[in-house]
């Protein structure tokens, strides 16, 4: 009788494409030996738009409704980071209400977004209980967005200069229930996950990464800040009106998968935290800057007339870039959201470079998931927190 020669070589799996509604179209190649992941290879551009070269076919304007289709879970900071790249180019001043509601917006937009990101990292490693959880504290946010922009998610709310319109009667308090409620959503999240023995067993010691490591692989966000690394651009590039508010930076120093889902947990409090702050102080005064409303030169003469002025269809008012190059950025809930621009004394931009936070954190994945379990591929993915429609743009 022959016994059956077992297989020494390894298996290659596929994992994914996955559905698009999530995380978004990811694909691994996964290289296993039984149970251990030799190696891993990601597969991006599945859902590569050519969001940069539409960027340099439009005017700012034009192209704001295009911006939240990037990070489609924290659509305020890509409007945020479009809207300040022009500003810094031609230092435009913000006024302080309209700086005020930015920063409320952001922050429950960052609330948002990690509510959809500890959802479906639960539901990865096994947990379906908090998955439905988060839609309950999630769908008063977006009530919240509906009842200022009119739009759940795509809200095209922000504006050179300022925000479309200001907040309607009653927002603010009804945004004040909502922190109330939500501190009490967050301990309740602290009780049924971070104690639960079964949910440390998958997330401890898993997706290692050490503060060197961290600043060598580019890494920003909850990824950098749960290695030690004490960086947020709300305190180091001091933009909006962030340092008028009492808060602090929210870092662990394990670096592990654990580490992260802490930072991110705690990152919600410290949001609420400022929302409530910028509530109780917002000031009166205009919602936007309108002196950039204005058109510098008209061109044609007989378009000057009254007819055409007053009358007729006024076209979108278009804003000039001048002729030099800027970097500009934002603290994202996923990390550094940067915008690279180029400007040549015409309304589209000549070059814009998206720097998303995703995309560059997925780089450390092959090397986080070497030697760990096939199980633990999902852990550390989720762990990085990615939207594919920011990693492809």
């Amino acid at each position: 009788m022959t016994v059956p020669s077992t297989r020494k070589d390894f298996m290659i799996v596929n994992m994914g494409p996955h559905h698009p509604s999530m995380h978004g179209v990811l694909r691994l190649i996964v290289t296993l030996d039984g149970e251990d992941v030799i190696d891993c290879e990601p597969i991006l551009g599945y859902l590569h738009r050519g969001m940069e070269k539409i960027a340099e076919n439009r005017t700012i304007i034009q192209y704001l409704p295009y911006v939240t289709r990037w990070d489609y879970l924290a659509t305020m900071f890509t409007e945020a980071i479009t809207v300040n790249a022009p500003e810094q180019l031609s230092n435009i001043q913000v006024p302080k209400r309209a700086s005020y509601i930015r920063v409320i917006m952001l922050e429950l937009s960052r609330i948002a977004s990690h509510l959809l990101w500890l959802g479906p990292f639960m539901a990865d490693i096994g947990a379906q209980t908090p998955f439905f959880y988060i839609f309950r504290e999630r769908e008063l946010i977006y009530d919240l967005f509906e009842a200022a922009t009119g739009m759940r998610m795509m809200h095209n709310f922000f504006r050179i200069g300022g925000v479309t319109a200001d907040l309607p009667h009653g927002w603010i308090d009804k945004c004040l229930d909502f922190c109330d409620y939500f501190l009490t959503g967050i301990a309740e999240y602290q009780k049924l996950i971070t104690r639960n023995p079964i949910f440390l067993e998958r997330v401890e010691g898993v997706g290692i990464i050490g503060g060197e490591e961290a600043i060598n692989w580019g890494l920003s966000g909850p990824m950098l800040r749960a290695s030690g690394i004490q960086w947020d651009l709300r305190k180091v590039d001091h933009y909006e009106c962030y340092d008028e508010f009492d808060w602090e930076v929210q870092w662990q120093k394990e670096g592990d998968s654990l580490a992260r889902y802490l930072v991110r947990i705690s990152e919600m409090t410290e949001s609420i935290k400022i929302i409530q702050q910028a509530l109780e102080g917002i000031p009166g005064g205009p919602y936007e800057n309108l002196e950039i409303r204005r058109f510098d030169r008209v061109k044609d003469n007989v378009w000057n007339e009254f007819d055409y002025r007053f009358i007729s269809k006024k076209p979108s008012p278009t804003f000039e870039l001048s002729k030099q190059e800027l970097y500009a950025r934002v603290e994202a809930p996923k990390g550094e959201l940067g915008i690279f621009l180029i400007g040549d004394k015409g309304v589209f931009p000549w070059r814009y470079k998206i720097r998303p936070p995703g995309f560059i954190n997925l780089q450390i994945l092959p090397q986080l998931v070497k030697r760990m379990k096939l199980a633990d591929i999902m852990t550390i993915l989720g762990s990085i927190d990615i939207i594919m429609g920011e990693v492809d743009r």
